[in-house]
């Protein structure tokens, strides 16, 4: 792509329009669509485009990828990134971004209220009331002063759930597979088994990856104390839900709160159904936790700004697939982007046709990772566009661009 180019930017889904006010400031061409596009859908539109911007229900797979065009890079405007195949896009020199820190006070305000909500029963105190029944009674209804908050998963948003659920005199402990830091006065445990034995409230916030498949199923529940509640704003594929409802209904398990769920409506004309339905002190909400104004105007920014950097200066920090380089801008330079495959010489054959062109390179900077390699260039020559026709020639060079 030449520097004159001006770039097409294609935002599904209905992403904040503070997105689209942002981007159009840099000079980009922003179109919108509402919906989620099909396979098919997407194949026909990214050709006209070098940026695309999805939510959760849009599903980049490898043929869209293979039919890409133009497309430099994908910005998730959500946490997930499991909607993009993601190693194709690597393959094909396309940067992957999300946004995994815009929603985390919306997730955690949300879990420590359906908290609350399970220890009084509200769900079905107010349905019942909407009935025209009048339940006035402490039997089951408890303060969640003084229980025991399990976290799974400290990370962004887990941490926060931490902090909030302290401050209302709450004990946190956490698991993590990975060591983190406690913060305040929360604990960390050796094992999850552990956790679930110890907790009053438990509260799942993990990525959907192999580990955590059908992470708690009727084994795990079954080491959770009687009279315990789930709640999963996490992966819909965590929980088995089967045997989630089973320990609903022997009583062991006082109530749970799902957002998320294995199979998912793809719109909101979409019929839901699941067993969880029609189940005493069981809310049921529909992958609404990070949806909130606020953060999705904040998602709608930090993906925003991560397009423009990449599209501008060819800053790769914080993409979910491709090496992370961030080249502070040279005055007086010229700028080369190379993606190519991870292998011995390409450097080497890079910097040979800088040479032969009497170039001279300001500043360069490499990383890779097991596929790919990803090179930012700033070179002192009038004939950028030139050079980076020469480096597209090389045999294993997958994307090439100039970005000023």
């Amino acid at each position: 792509m030449k520097n004159t180019d001006k770039p097409r930017i294609l935002l599904v889904e209905n992403i904040h329009p503070i997105a689209k006010e942002f981007l159009e400031q840099d000079g980009y061409q922003v179109d919108l669509i509402s919906h989620a596009p099909t396979e098919d859908e997407l194949i026909a539109l990214i050709p006209n485009y070098t940026a695309l911007g999805i939510r959760s229900k849009t599903e980049v797979t490898a043929k869209v990828l293979e039919n890409c065009g133009g497309i430099v890079t994908i910005g998730c405007f959500c946490i997930g990134t499991n909607q993009v195949n993601l190693s194709a896009a690597r393959q094909k020199g396309v940067a992957v971004f999300n946004a995994p820190h815009s929603n985390t006070r919306s997730v955690a305000e949300l879990v420590i209220a359906e908290m609350i909500a399970l220890s009084r029963q509200l769900g079905d105190r107010n349905s019942r009331a909407h009935q025209g029944e009048w339940v006035k009674s402490a039997e089951g209804s408890k303060e969640v002063r003084g229980k025991t908050l399990g976290i799974v998963g400290y990370g962004h948003i887990g941490s926060q759930v931490s902090i909030l659920a302290e401050s209302m005199g709450l004990h946190v402990l956490f698991y993590d597979a990975v060591k983190k830091l406690p913060l305040g006065n929360a604990r960390s445990v050796h094992s999850l088994d552990e956790l679930l034995a110890a907790s009053d409230f438990i509260t799942l916030h993990v990525p959907e990856i192999q580990e955590t498949m059908n992470m708690i199923g009727k084994r795990e529940l079954a080491l959770m104390k009687p009279g315990s509640y789930l709640i999963n704003a996490s992966r819909g594929t965590v929980v088995v839900i089967e045997d989630l409802v089973a320990a609903l209904k022997s009583k062991h398990i006082a109530g749970c709160a799902v957002d998320v769920f294995p199979v998912e409506p793809a719109s909101n004309k979409e019929k839901f159904v699941s067993p969880l339905q029609n189940l005493a002190n069981v809310i049921l909400t529909p992958h609404i936790g990070g949806s909130t104004e606020e953060a999705q105007k904040a998602i709608g920014m930090e993906v925003a700004e991560s397009f423009r950097r990449y599209l501008k200066i060819g800053s790769s920090s914080g993409a979910v697939n491709f090496p992370n380089v961030d080249l502070p801008v040279k005055k007086g330079t010229s700028r080369l982007l190379n993606v190519h495959r991870n292998e011995p010489g390409v450097l080497g054959e890079i910097n040979t046709i800088i040479s032969r062109a009497g170039a001279n390179i300001e500043a360069q900077f490499l990383s890779t990772d097991d596929e790919i390699g990803y090179l930012v260039m700033d070179v002192h020559s009038k004939h950028a566009n030139q050079l980076a026709q020469d480096i597209v020639g090389l045999k294993r060079s997958i994307r090439t661009r100039v970005v000023y």
